[in-house]
């Protein structure tokens, strides 16, 4: 089984920056790629952006690129995204997901973390 603990969102302003994190635990294969994803209220869930544990490939949502940032630090099992000229429509619940083998299929997900944006 793996865990993910989602920590870091908050408020901002629009303009600001945050970082949240994603710590994975148990048995994680080394294959991985590890996602973002955000849903706002009465929005479905919307990708953001994902990374390869093994490459340290990564590939962003329109919405997000030149903005956001996802980088991980193997050695601690834990990814990182860096969230900087925020705006109020980044507003959203945020969630880390674990897709094992880097199939596209996130089959662990983490409880979520708040981020608001105010303009």
């Amino acid at each position: 089984q793996v865990q993910l603990v989602e920590s870091g969102g908050g408020s901002v302003q629009a303009g600001g920056s945050l970082r949240l994190s994603c710590a994975a635990s148990g048995r994680t294969p080394s294959t991985y790629a590890m996602g973002w994803f955000r849903q706002a209220p009465g929005k479905e869930r919307e990708f953001v952006g994902t990374i390869s544990r093994s490459s340290g490939w990564t590939f962003y949502a329109n919405s997000v690129k030149g903005r956001f940032t996802i980088s991980g630090d193997n050695a601690k099992n834990t990814v990182l995204l860096e969230m900087t000229s925020l705006k109020p429509e980044d507003t959203a619940v945020y969630y880390c997901a674990l897709d094992p083998y880097g199939s596209g299929r996130y089959e662990y997900w983490g409880q979520g973390t708040q981020v608001t944006v105010s303009s």
